[in-house]
């Protein structure tokens, strides 16, 4: 038996007895192979061997073999030895259930600061946001500074102004979609050919229309007409 071999040997009866508990020769593999490196048909001859020479027992339960340590080589332990081994092993226990909550506990703390900023990145945020208050209070002095202020009365007067424009806008929209749908109930090609046509009727007369340019109110009028050599043309102005 080479030196290998031998020292299989003492490592699985070793692991048998510090054990103590029956293990099939697939489960020592298992627990063995990346420690010591033991292949599987060197565990299985192992053990055989083992059971062979008498240090450990073999049971056999249909097709699987199960290995244990002989438990004449321990020394009997009495009832108050048990319940003093099991006072042990609660003990252990509350303090293993006590370490993983500080663990935990760590381990969330850690995390959290993992999250934060660190000094130096919370001092160069500080600083930017200063230079930003900065700018702000600035651009603050100088619409303080300025002359041209607009009164409350004419806020509000925009503002009604607006709502005019706006509603007037909408009721006419409204209108000129209704007149659309009515038209399109009965008109045989599609919407799209029907604004085209719409369009080219324009080109023969003179449009006025005023629509609001946008939400601020103002007005956008549209002029268009042919001119007296038949070219069409068109003359954008806004009014306040």
């Amino acid at each position: 038996m080479s030196k290998k071999d031998n020292g299989g040997l003492t490592v699985i009866f070793a692991y048998l007895n510090e054990k103590n508990r029956p293990y099939s020769a697939q489960d020592v593999f298992n627990n063995l192979q990346k420690q010591h490196g033991l292949g599987k048909t060197a565990v299985v001859k192992a053990m055989e061997q083992l059971a062979l020479e008498g240090k450990i027992k073999e049971k056999t339960y249909g097709k699987q073999k199960i290995y244990f340590a002989d438990q004449a080589q321990f020394a009997e332990v009495s009832e108050a030895d048990l319940k003093a081994i099991d006072s042990h092993i609660s003990d252990l226990s509350t303090q293993v259930q006590a370490i993983s909550q500080g663990c935990r506990q760590l381990d969330t703390e850690l995390k959290e600061l993992n999250s934060s900023l660190t000094t130096e990145e919370m001092m160069s945020e500080i600083k930017e946001l200063k230079a930003e208050c900065s700018g702000y209070r600035e651009h603050l002095e100088k619409i303080k500074s300025a002359t041209n202020h607009v009164t409350p009365e004419q806020k509000e007067m925009v503002y009604k102004e607006r709502h005019l424009y706006v509603k007037e806008w909408k009721k006419r929209k409204r209108l000129a979609s209704d007149m659309m749908g009515s038209i399109l109930e009965g008109y045989p090609k599609t919407k799209k050919q029907f604004l085209k046509l719409v369009w080219r009727l324009m080109r023969t007369v003179k449009l006025l229309c005023q629509v609001p340019d946008n939400v601020g109110g103002s007005l956008f009028t549209f002029d268009l007409n042919v001119n007296s050599e038949g070219v069409l043309c068109h003359q954008n102005s806004f009014q306040e």
